[in-house]
């Protein structure tokens, strides 16, 4: 690491829980039930956090009655709400605590059915440099959804503002 190398950011109070729930049996579904108590409506997806870390958060969802549309597929809104659970997180994961952050833009394109679950994977490029934060910043989180087949029938971009506390 060189002085002009930002240090990794501490672990967040999320992410600690995550290493704690984690350790145990069952602990990614119980830290996933934890924060669908929080935030209740994420609870529709059935999301399931199978990976979180700084910078990245990896999210199942499977295809239920309550996530199909009318041809029988996730519904793409469904979806969304899975990518934004899952934006969340890698938020909750990556963001210090002298900052806050809030969505401020979803941008989706759905070019194929999607089959079965969907497993959606919010990923930065680079971790930014909190430090040099001093108001609000939009940071992109692009977004990965794959199918029980495979394939990506859904490309989305999450943007969040990221600010100091005040």
């Amino acid at each position: 690491m060189t002085p002009d190398t930002p240090s990794p950011p501490a672990d967040t109070p999320t992410l600690q829980l995550w290493k704690k729930a984690t350790a145990l049996p069952f602990g990614s579904r119980l830290f996933t039930a934890a924060v669908s108590l929080k935030a209740p409506y994420f609870r529709t997806a059935l999301p399931h956090v199978v990976e979180m870390r700084p910078g990245r958060c990896v999210v199942r969802g499977p295809l239920w009655w309550g996530n199909k549309n009318h041809i029988g597929t996730f519904h793409v809104i469904a979806a969304c709400n899975l990518a934004e659970f899952a934006m969340g997180m890698v938020a909750e994961a990556t963001v210090p605590t002298t900052h806050r952050w809030i969505p401020v833009g979803m941008q989706t394109a759905y070019p194929a059915k999607a089959t079965g679950g969907l497993t959606v994977t919010a990923e930065l490029a680079e971790i930014p440099d909190f430090t040099q934060i001093t108001s609000g910043t939009d940071i992109p989180i692009p977004l990965t959804f794959v199918d029980a087949a495979g394939n990506e029938p859904i490309t989305g971009t999450i943007t969040i503002r990221v600010s100091p506390k005040k």
